[in-house]
């Protein structure tokens, strides 16, 4: 392993990063546009031309507001609590293929972190890792409402990721694969995944908004019976760091369902284009693309759809999503003997 592989890398997770930042700072504000657009008012534009300054502005106020740690918390939990959101919604983007290598002083530069063979494997790993730091934040307020959320946060996750982890079972059964690398790259020519398993894209989705915990699956936080659910007793930043988790985790889901289903970096005629460098970045820009659309559809369904009932969002992950999941597997199974053999 030379020096200039290692500055590459620093590097590459230097640009990620900073991009996973920015899309969730500027995601929040194409959250409240829309959802003035939507209610038919004008959205944030005070702060800078069309409010373009706002999220800058409201990352200033996170910093500098003041400090609260509940008396009677435990001090330790309670900063831990959002640490491990933000740390473990930024990891995941460690496997995530950005796009094809690019040739850059004589050097092939790959634009991926790490190509693991179980890269599937270790955002499901990740993702359940993430759950913690809601539960450990509500736990360690030492706030019933906080509590009750923590509750809902892992029974509602635990449910949903079952689900979830099924519907992958059939797109690996096709692709014979882990590494999202490859599993990108067999999508080539738009050969994507989700003409080949809609069932099973569609149940992923589902699964994503509720491991997201967002509307209509955003019962940890529901304002209406839990003040602020997890996050109540949180101020300052620590508070930023659980609604940027939250919006890194919708960006990184989205990168993923891109990935997974909808071909990555991979668009139509990119064989045509002979210069490899210029089909990458090409390639980057239409996955990012891919990225916007997901990002778009998740603030759509928030100011559309209502929030679910208890009740409801159990039985849909238990009586629904999973049957269908293992119907989904079936069915790829049966699709698989007759046709690909």
């Amino acid at each position: 392993m030379d020096i200039a592989f290692i500055i590459e890398k620093l590097i590459l997770i230097s640009a990620i990063l900073g991009i996973s930042l920015v899309i969730a700072m500027y995601t929040t504000l194409a959250e409240r546009k829309f959802a003035g657009f939507f209610q038919d008012r004008v959205g944030p534009n005070r702060a800078g031309p069309w409010g373009l300054l706002q999220p800058l502005a409201d990352g200033v106020k996170l910093f500098t507001k003041e400090e609260i740690i509940p008396t009677h918390a435990s001090t330790f939990l309670f900063v831990l609590g959002p640490s491990l959101s933000m740390f473990t919604a930024c990891i995941t983007t460690a496997v995530i293929p950005w796009g094809q290598d690019l040739f850059l002083f004589g050097r092939q530069v790959s634009l991926q972190v790490a190509d693991i063979n179980v890269g599937v494997l270790y955002v499901f790993g990740v993702v359940s890792l993430g759950v913690y730091g809601v539960m450990i934040g509500g736990w360690a307020s030492n706030n019933k409402f906080s509590l009750l959320a923590a509750v809902r946060s892992a029974s509602q996750n635990i449910s949903y990721e079952i689900a979830m982890g099924l519907s992958i079972i059939a797109l690996l059964m096709m692709t014979g694969t882990l590494s999202l690398r490859e599993i990108s790259e067999q999508q080539a020519g738009m050969n994507w995944n989700v003409f080949y398993q809609p069932l099973g894209f569609l149940i992923f989705m589902i699964c994503s908004f509720a491991e997201t915990n967002r509307t209509p699956f955003d019962l940890p936080e529901c304002e209406t019976e839990l003040v602020g659910g997890h996050h109540t007793e949180y101020s300052s930043m620590k508070l930023g760091f659980y609604l940027f988790a939250e919006y890194i985790n919708m960006f990184v889901s989205s990168a993923i369902m891109a990935s997974l289903y909808f071909g990555g970096y991979n668009y139509p005629f990119m064989h045509l284009i002979s210069n490899p460098n210029l089909a990458a970045l090409i390639g980057v820009a239409a996955f990012f693309t891919k990225i916007l659309l997901f990002i778009f559809f998740f603030i759509w369904v928030r100011w559309t759809v209502p929030r679910f009932r208890y009740d409801q969002l159990m039985k849909l992950g238990w009586k629904v999503l999973i049957p269908l999941a293992i119907v989904n597997i079936a069915l790829t199974g049966v699709g698989i003997l007759i046709f690909w053999k």
